[in-house]
């Protein structure tokens, strides 16, 4: 089974008398995250990591006190319509992280109840529910759901990645906070932020490298947070230090700097949702007309042509194509001739 996500590597070599990108073979890079960055934000990250902005050190080097991160929480405003009552914040680490931040900060809010409600779509939320990957996932209409009064929070994931399970629905909660994972899609189309108190998304699928995770949290939820709840993890710390209440990952944060903007100056993220639904047509239509998949041999062969990586986590088997904002038109065109070639030769 081929889950497709609706969302090549280029070799860095220094010089002694130039600074170039040599990209000895030509590769579709439809990584899951760590996904593919576009060429022309790699050439920029190349150039500063020599001299960053002409200050004369490498981004490597440079503090994090020099970072005016209010102005890539613009461009984030800007293309999700964020209201002024709520924060954007970027944390270290992946969105993994959040599985634990979210109830240490939000499981207060209704003093002495301590519960929450999590609709289970996948694995991003089966992995914090159950730890045990179940083989069928059934999302009942949401007007059969049986939540909880007591809860603080319902949390969901819009997108799960394993077996690309979409929440095209909202859910309907009364009195309690609804918390979104959004990293599978993050700026890959327009959000409505107002109908959220809580929207976290590891940016290394859409927006940046791996090592950084956007917060964006209502105003009146900060401070609530449980008495064993790290410091690192507390939204009302790290909104009130600006995001550098311990020093963040300042490379990839500087790499979200220039991904920011080839969102914003390739059309945002409506242009990103247009495209997006264009390469997933071109990968399901080859899905669709084909018969039997022999896991192995096609992942064999995709490395062979350059294709990479195409496996799905070892626990669950299986290939994962996964067409995130940089993934190009082109790129998924030889993965789709690719496909096509390949059925044909081996007639499956």
């Amino acid at each position: 089974m081929l889950t497709v996500h609706t969302f090549g590597p280029l070799w860095l070599t220094r010089h002694p008398h130039r600074h170039t990108v040599d990209t000895p073979r030509q590769v579709v890079n439809s990584g899951p995250g760590p996904a593919k960055l576009p060429c022309s934000v790699l050439l920029k990250i190349q150039k500063e990591l020599l001299d960053y902005k002409g200050v004369g050190i490498s981004v490597l080097e440079i503090s994090h006190r020099l970072w005016e991160l209010s102005d890539f929480a613009k461009i984030i405003n800007r293309e999700s319509s964020i209201p002024d009552n709520y924060k954007v914040i970027f944390v270290p680490r992946g969105g993994s992280s959040q599985f634990s931040a979210v109830p240490l900060n939000l499981i207060g809010l209704k003093a002495g109840r301590y519960c929450a409600d999590y609709v289970v779509t996948g694995f991003g939320t089966i992995n914090i529910v159950h730890l045990k990957l179940v083989n069928d996932i059934d999302i009942p209409y949401p007007s059969t759901w049986n939540l909880n009064w007591d809860a603080s929070y319902v949390y969901h994931c819009t997108k799960e990645m394993v077996r690309g399970v979409g929440c095209d629905f909202m859910p309907r909660v009364k009195g309690a906070v609804l918390v979104c994972d959004m990293s599978s899609n993050f700026l890959s189309k327009p959000v409505g932020v107002f109908k959220f108190r809580v929207i976290f998304a590891g940016a290394q699928k859409n927006a940046d490298s791996a090592g950084v995770t956007v917060v964006i949290v209502c105003d009146d939820l900060l401070g609530f947070a449980l008495r064993e709840c790290p410091s690192v993890l507390e939204y009302k710390a790290q909104a009130g230090n600006s995001s550098r209440y311990n020093a963040p990952p300042c490379c990839s944060i500087s790499v979200m700097g220039l991904v920011l903007p080839w969102i914003e100056n390739n059309g945002g993220a409506a242009a990103m949702e247009k495209l997006s639904s264009i390469k997933s047509q071109m990968i399901g239509e080859m899905i669709d007309n084909s018969r039997i998949l022999h896991i192995k041999r096609f992942l064999d062969k995709a490395l062979e042509f350059n294709i990479l990586p195409l496996n799905r986590y070892r626990s669950v088997g299986g290939i994962r194509a996964s067409l995130y904002n940089a993934v190009t038109i082109e790129d998924v065109q030889k993965l789709a001739t690719f496909m096509k070639n390949l059925l044909e030769m081996h007639q499956l």
